[in-house]
């Protein structure tokens, strides 16, 4: 192997070290409930025998409204705070609420709820109903943090995925927008740019491994890639650069290639499936 190759490998591997120890601290120190185990199919079955339907029907409404209330910040959902929280003694039919609960928010609501870590069993709700379709995302006052964001994540699209850290301060402050300074709209540009949507997972904050001073660089985070339409994206900047989209060849083969699917909670992916009481 290269030493090319080598320092590439070692770099990379630093990179995910640094990412995980972030997620990590986002978390919290204690990273699961030792106490769940989660249940196997027939133990869901003998608890669901115990329980009526109106029991279950409200604990599951427990549970989506829980999700809501801690999704209003957009910061992950982790599984060992609902079952402390909210599920409690009913901990046997877990795997059977969750299910509910996904199948309660992409039918009446339109979204989905998403295990975006299956270490650590970590959710988040993301809306596939193009919420990016005719809103105007710009610095407008309307929406001003989401303006933000959108100009982040193009900055860091159009730069191939990953763009270091002082590029990103320096376009902004084209835009009157300087983390030296306490924003009117933002206030601490900083916290909400490289804290607030790093929690959020729009964005990934990660050092650059060998720098002196510190340097680091930001890519695209889990929420982004899921709801975000890069098409729509690079739609948008060549209405602002007059350009047509197709244009900029690497980033339309990339807005344009057929995305992963997302581990939707569902009966096929819960890990003990029951049939319907």
């Amino acid at each position: 192997m290269s030493q090319r190759k080598r320092a590439s490998n070692t770099q990379s591997s630093q990179n995910k070290g640094v990412r995980s120890q972030r997620w990590e601290a986002v978390l919290g120190d204690d990273e699961d409930d030792p106490s769940f185990t989660q249940p196997s199919t027939s133990q869901v079955q003998k608890g669901l025998d115990r329980l009526t339907p109106a029991q279950v029907d409200l604990k599951t409404a427990e549970v989506v409204q829980f999700i809501f209330v801690k999704d209003q910040k957009k910061f992950p959902i982790r599984r060992a705070d609902i079952v402390k929280h909210v599920v409690k003694e009913y901990r046997n039919i877990y795997p059977e609420i969750i299910k509910r609960v996904g199948r309660v928010f992409e039918t009446v609501f339109g979204l989905k709820l998403v295990e975006i870590d299956s270490k650590n069993h970590v959710y988040i709700l993301i809306n596939k109903l193009e919420q990016l379709e005719g809103e105007s995302l710009n610095m407008s006052p309307s929406n001003p943090k989401t303006g933000l964001l959108f100009v982040i994540l193009s900055i860091v699209f159009m730069k191939g995925g990953v763009v270091k850290e002082s590029m990103v301060w320096n376009t902004l402050k084209k835009l009157r927008v300087d983390q030296g300074e306490r924003h009117e709209i933002f206030g601490d540009v900083k916290k909400v740019v490289t804290d607030e949507f790093v929690r959020q997972r729009y964005l990934e904050y990660v050092r650059i491994p060998h720098t002196e001073p510190l340097e680091f660089e930001f890519r695209w985070g889990q929420r982004a890639d899921m709801e975000v339409s890069k098409v729509k994206l690079l739609e948008f900047i060549g209405q602002l650069h007059e350009q047509d989209p197709q244009s900029w060849t690497q980033q339309y083969r990339d807005a344009t290639a057929p995305p992963a699917a997302p581990a939707v909670v569902t009966s096929a992916n819960t890990s003990a499936s029951v049939s319907q009481r």
